[in-house]
C-alpha cells in the first residue's frame, strides 16, 4: 500500500481518503474578518485543513526591493511597508487558531524563515509546508525538520536532482510530496499531472498535488492518478486584489471540489471484480442458464 503519513487525527496515503487543503495564503489581504471568511469556506465545504504564509518581511524582503514603491488597496507604499501590512502577528493567528478549533478544521503554514517555523510551532500544527521555492534552502529545511512534525515538500519549478536533494533532508516518517508546477495561474501544458505517478515511483512517501490552475477537473483528474492529497488556492473572489487571487478557487467551486472528490473516491473502488448484490436480478433476467 506504501508509505503512510498521520497529520493530526488523519492518515494520508494510498488506500485512506484524500487530504483536502484549502490554502489561503495570503489572499486574506491582512484582514481577519477575510481570513475567518475562508476558514468558513473550507469548513462548509467538508476541506480537511487550511493553510496559511507566514514571513518576516525583514529576513524575505531582499533590500533592493524594500524601497520600491507599490500600489495598494492602501495607498502606494514601499514594498516592505506592504509585505509587513499583509503580515498577521502573533495576536491574529491566535484568533486564527481558536476560531479554526470552534469551526473543527485544522490550520498550518508556509514557513519561509526559520523565525517563522518558531512563530508557528507555538500553535502546535499538525504539519508544516515547505513552499517549492524554499525546496532547495537546506537550513530552511533542516531547521523544519527539527520539529519533528510532517514535512509537506513542494516541487514547483524544480529539477528531478533538486527534488532528491530536498527528499534526503527529510526523515521518511515525516515526509509527503507535492507535485506542483509555479504558474499563477497555470496553463492545463504545463500541470504534468503525470508526474504525480513519476513521484509516487521514486519517493516511498505520500504523494500529493499543489495546484495553481483555473478550475477544477484537473484537480479531480490529480486525485484518479493517486494524490494522497490536494491543495488549492482559495479566495472568496477572485476579482480581488492579489498575485494569487486569479489562480484560487471561489466558495462555490471548493464545495463542488470536495464533494466530487468523494464521489470519485467512491468510484475508484478496489480493483477487485465483482459481482454487485444490485447486479444479480439483472444477471438471472439476461443471463442464458448453463
Amino acid at each position: 500500500m506504501g508509505a503512510v503519513v498521520e497529520i493530526g487525527e488523519h492518515l494520508i496515503g494510498v488506500g485512506h481518503p484524500t487530504y483536502i487543503i484549502a490554502e489561503i495564503g495570503l489572499n486574506h489581504n491582512g484582514d481577519l474578518g477575510i481570513a475567518k471568511k475562508l476558514i468558513d469556506a473550507a469548513s462548509l465545504a467538508g476541506c480537511n485543513a487550511v493553510k496559511f504564509q507566514k514571513r518576516t518581511p525583514e529576513l524575505c524582503v531582499p533590500p533592493a526591493q524594500r524601497d520600491v514603491m507599490r500600489e495598494t488597496p492602501w495607498g502606494v507604499m514601499t514594498y516592505m511597508e506592504y509585505r509587513l501590512r499583509v503580515e498577521f502577528g502573533e495576536q491574529e493567528y491566535a484568533e486564527i487558531d481558536r476560531y479554526c478549533l470552534d469551526k473543527g478544521i485544522v490550520w498550518f503554514a508556509s514557513c519561509w524563515d526559520e523565525p517563522s517555523v518558531d512563530f508557528i510551532d507555538q500553535f502546535s500544527p499538525p504539519c508544516y509546508k515547505m513552499a517549492s521555492a524554499s525546496l532547495t534552502d537546506g537550513k530552511l529545511m533542516q531547521h523544519t525538520v527539527s520539529k519533528n512534525r510532517p514535512v509537506i515538500v513542494s516541487t514547483g519549478m524544480s529539477t528531478m536532482e533538486e527534488i532528491r536533494a530536498g527528499v534526503m533532508q527529510v526523515p521518511p516518517q515525516q515526509l509527503l510530496l507535492a507535485h506542483s508546477t509555479s504558474s499563477y495561474p497555470c496553463p492545463p501544458e504545463e500541470l504534468n499531472l503525470r508526474m504525480i505517478r513519476t513521484l509516487r515511483d521514486e519517493f516511498d512517501c505520500p504523494i500529493g498535488y499543489s495546484g495553481h490552475e483555473v478550475g477544477l477537473q484537473t484537480t479531480l483528474a490529480a486525485v484518479m492518478l493517486g494524490a494522497c492529497f490536494v491543495e488549492r488556492h482559495i479566495t472568496l473572489d477572485r476579482a480581488m486584489w492579489g498575485s494569487d487571487q486569479a489562480a484560487s478557487v471561489e466558495p462555490g467551486g471548493l464545495a463542488r471540489l470536495v464533494r466530487d472528490i468523494r464521489t470519485v473516491e467512491k468510484a475508484l473502488g478496489d480493483g477487485v471484480k465483482k459481482v454487485y448484490d444490485s447486479e444479480v436480478p439483472i444477471r438471472k433476467k439476461l443471463r442464458k442458464a448453463t
